[in-house]
Formats: C-alpha cells, structure tokens, sequence
C-alpha cells in the first residue's frame, strides 16, 4: 500500500493542514470610519429662573451645534457624548444613559462649486445622531479651541440652529430642542411629585 503525501511533500506523513487566517490591524481612526454612520451628542442644559438653557458650541465652519461627535470604539453612546460634552465645552455634570432623541445629519463628499451647492455626482453620507441630555453642574475651559460655548434659551438655541444651514436640517435639529424641553419638565414635574410625596410621608 502506497504511503500518503503530505501538502508539503514529504512521503510518509499525513498531518492535517491548518489554514491561518491573516491578521489585520486597525488604526483607531479607521475604527471611528467604520462606525461613521453613528455619532452622539450631547444637549447640555442648565435649569434658571427664566427657564430652561441650552449649550451649544462652533462647529469648525462656524455653525452652532450641539456637543458631538463619533460613537467611540469600548464607550456606550453615553460615554461618547459625555466625552465630547467635556473636550468641546468643559461640560461637569450628568447624562443620561439612554438616548431621547435622534437625528439625521447628510454630508456630501467630494468638491463643492459653493457654500451650499455639492458638486453633481458627489457622494451623500448619512450619519444618525444619537442625542442625551446632560444636566451641567459647571464648566471649565474646554479642551479643543474655538468652540465658544455659550447658554441661549430655548427660542434662540433653535434659531442659532437653523441659522445657515438647510431648513430641513435646521428644523430636525430644532425638534430636538422641543423634545429635550418637553423631556426635561417631565423630569422636573416627575421630582416634585417624588418630594411632595416624600414629605407627606414625613408628616
């Protein structure tokens, strides 16, 4: 009976093959490109006598924006919008885990012929923000430079919001700050019946 032949040659040895699959590494900001389509914000507010304000930041074109940026790879979208309420705005306080409002931000890629005009054929991109709302306790310098954080009511944070931008994406940004307010007086509402309960039990 003949000897079998072995994938490397050598008569008389049958040893299993083992295939290895080849390894392949990652820079981080490729990670952050493959999760592009998902991003997080975060709408920081603080609660005054006057009402309900929120703090928005530049963006690099100049526009008034929510904190925000990409999902981080080991980070829940809480965490990711924590972060970037703290690098672009020196954001202290808290966030709430689950998110109470997304949206739809499109970019076209490729050359522009103007501000506003995307060169025909461009690419558009999608991305979904995730929005939680953060309670700020207080500030400090923010760590990236030109983001001016600065607090508007309610009324203004939506008009800096829409300012500049295409009415579609200023209004879906707009219907976030309504949500957030209406989100916001719930909890508040919510609080009092919690100590309005809490004292009666006292009593």
């Amino acid at each position: 009976m003949g000897a079998g032949v072995a994938g490397n040659g050598v008569r008389g040895l049958t040893r299993p093959q083992t295939h290895r699959l080849p390894v392949k590494f990652f820079r981080l900001s490729q990670l952050r490109r493959l999760r592009g389509c998902e991003q997080v914000a975060a709408v920081c507010y603080r609660l005054r006598s006057t009402g309900i304000e929120f703090l928005l930041v530049r963006t690099n074109s100049g526009h008034w924006t929510f904190p925000k940026g990409n999902a981080e790879p080991g980070l829940t979208y809480a965490q990711a919008a924590a972060l970037e309420a703290f690098e672009e705005a020196g954001v202290h306080g808290r966030i709430e885990e689950a998110s109470f409002a997304q949206y739809v931000r499109r970019k076209r890629g490729g050359r522009r012929s103007s501000a506003t005009r995307p060169v025909e054929g461009s690419a558009e991109k999608e991305m979904t923000i995730q929005a939680h709302l953060c309670e700020v306790s207080r500030l400090d310098p923010p760590q990236e430079s030109g983001r001016n954080p600065t607090w508007f009511s309610a009324e203004k944070a939506k008009r800096r919001l829409c300012e500049d931008r295409v009415p579609d994406f200023g209004a879906e940004l707009a219907r976030v700050v309504d949500r957030a307010v209406s989100r916001i007086r719930r909890l508040r509402n919510t609080t009092i019946r919690q100590r309005m309960s809490r004292n009666k039990m006292h009593c």
